[in-house]
């Protein structure tokens, strides 16, 4: 309490912590001390008449008769935001039970964070093994704890710290129990939860976009789904994004094997070009893992006699004479980047970028990524694919990546694996399309940075990659090369279960996921098909998914799930013609 804050106590008993805090506390911190009994009770107590005075003498101020689940109605309360509040030991008294007290913690969380400046904290004492987290000893069920964690959710708080509950730092503090009774609480293992507010959800929405292609302008709609993962510029110079720093790492140590170069081309997130040619660029896509985009609209821009640009419309035709996608793979520019007047054999050309590839909902798959694409020729009997793999290897054996060797044709290739994704890399050696550069192989290298971010990071889930929270880039500028440390601790995860009746031959999957990830803002963490059923005689079949909802990096509480989940449920019918079960 170094700067000037002002703090909230509430549920004081004989004010003994209080006055212990005001102690310690410089005099640059202002403390306002409650209590839930009347004046007369209060001074009843042992040792609360001085507690009481050397608070005053301070300058602090004391407050009876405080509701702390109803902050806001207290004149010497409302028109003030605080930097801390502190309640120790809540309990609604006798033999309240489980449900009771978890009531009494989000009543206090909601009406906490009426008062509480954007950047304060809720600090809330529990005895050992009420809180209900891993840091516990012993942790209890589910059923006997308070739940802590997720009934700070309730008022959008995540759980930033947890720390020993250490009283011999307050000179004088004497634990009075429920309401002052004689009985004080069990302070031995107890822990302080310290609380901070978390960023809301917000309902993406379809953009529209317009990428120029050669002479056509294309106007199109960004999935909704996508939207949030635009314009970003984590790749950006003055970038501290861990996706940035391990971009970084791996051409400082490309380095050592040739010459390396950044290319300034700025390739268009949309490509037009057909599904043969897809395959042909990289065998690992699919038609379903492509998002096939229809344009709005689209502008032929030509050059007329005069000079003048003449623009033309073809909203009006009936049907486009190309594909567009939302491109899947940078292998797709590969000819383009060795026919390039700045691509000299010998140098390794770096090219990066998003790319956009339809897959189901998990912690290791992401349906927008960085992709770091290299491209080199150099001579055949160098064997430089190899020296790639084993200076790449050097670097990131440890990560638990392996590297595995296959041989397709002419083509030389090594996929880069992990136990959560394999194939998310790969190594190829091509024999050169032209006669000019006889001798010489092109090696092109391609490997999706998130997922090796997460690696390298120890960061669990792909989605944190993309927070918004400014405590996730925080972390990476005071230390660029450290393992992650999580700013919200033990989220709640909610499991909710969905079925329907879909018709076999016209379901895909992967629509359905991309509902899920809209409808639910991104707040489910996996998708598992837990059971089938297709009907003997009417033709249709029954599917049933099993939904983890969880977040990271914002509060998600209970009801927030079940209005995410009913929402879906409304909302899935519609898009995918499907009947509930």
């Amino acid at each position: 309490m170094s700067k000037t804050r002002e703090v909230l106590l509430v549920g004081e008993g004989n004010f003994s912590f209080s006055a212990a805090l005001r102690e310690n506390a410089g005099d640059d911190v202002g403390v306002t001390a409650t209590c839930f009994h009347s004046e007369d009770q209060t001074y009843a107590q042992e040792g609360a008449a001085l507690n009481i005075q050397r608070l005053r003498e301070k300058g602090s101020i004391v407050l009876f008769e405080v509701d702390c689940t109803c902050l806001k109605e207290y004149e010497a309360i409302q028109h003030h935001l605080y930097d801390c509040i502190i309640f120790n030991f809540p309990h609604c008294g006798r033999k309240s039970g489980v449900k009771k007290n978890r009531i009494l913690l989000v009543k206090f969380f909601q009406s906490a964070v009426a008062v509480l400046k954007d950047n304060g904290e809720v600090h809330v004492t529990l005895c050992n093994g009420q809180g209900g987290t891993p840091y516990d000893s012993p942790m209890r069920e589910w059923h006997n704890s308070w739940q802590v964690v997720a009934m700070a959710a309730e008022a959008g708080l995540i759980l930033s710290e947890i720390r020993p509950f250490d009283c011999e730092m307050y000179q004088g503090y004497r634990c009075t129990g429920y309401r002052s009774q004689d009985k004080g609480f069990h302070v031995e293992g107890a822990l302080t939860h310290i609380f901070t507010g978390s960023l809301p959800y917000i309902m993406p929405e379809k953009l529209k976009m317009e990428k120029t292609i050669g002479k056509e302008t294309v106007c199109f709609e960004l999935p909704a789904e996508l939207s949030e993962y635009l314009n970003r510029n984590f790749l950006g110079h003055q970038s501290h994004h861990p996706v940035k720093i391990v971009q970084e790492q791996l051409l400082r140590e490309l380095k050592s094997v040739c010459p390396v170069c950044t290319m300034n081309e700025d390739f268009p997130e949309l490509v037009s070009c057909l599904p043969e040619k897809l395959q042909a660029c990289d065998s690992s896509l699919t038609h379903s893992d492509v998002y096939w985009i229809k344009p709005t609209d689209i502008y032929i821009f030509d050059q007329s006699e005069n000079g003048q640009q003449k623009c033309e419309s073809m909203e009006d035709q009936q049907s486009f004479t190309g594909s567009y996608a939302l491109r899947p793979s940078l292998l797709l520019h590969v000819q383009e980047i060795t026919q390039n007047e700045d691509f000299s054999p010998g140098t390794l050309h770096v090219v990066n970028g998003l790319v956009f590839q339809r897959v189901p909902i998990s912690p290791s798959r992401s349906p927008v990524f960085h992709q770091l694409l290299l491209v080199g020729m150099f001579p055949a009997e160098s064997h430089t694919l190899q020296c790639f793999k084993d200076c790449l290897e050097s670097l990131l054996a440890s990560y638990g990546i392996s590297f595995e060797e296959a041989q397709t044709g002419l083509k030389q290739q090594v996929w880069m694996n992990s136990k959560m994704l394999p194939k998310f890399g790969r190594l190829a050696s091509l024999p050169s399309a032209s006669d000019l550069n006889e001798g010489l192989q092109l090696n092109v290298v391609s490997i999706n940075l998130d997922h090796l971010a997460t690696l390298l990071f120890g960061i669990s889930d792909w989605r944190l990659l993309w927070s918004t929270d400014p405590r996730f880039l925080k972390h990476f500028e005071l230390d660029p090369l450290g393992t992650f440390c999580p700013f919200s601790l033990y989220p709640p995860s909610y499991l909710h279960d969905i079925s329907f009746w879909m018709d076999p031959d016209s379901y895909d999957e992967l629509d359905f996921h991309a509902v899920v990830r809209e409808v639910t803002c991104g707040a489910v963490k996996d998708v598992a098909l837990v059971d089938r059923f297709r009907h003997p005689h009417m033709g249709h079949a029954s599917l049933c998914y099993k939904l983890t909802y969880q977040s990271l990096d914002r509060a998600l509480s209970h009801s927030q799930v079940l209005g995410l989940q009913n929402q879906l449920r409304r909302l899935l019918p519609l898009r995918l013609q499907v009947t509930l079960r």
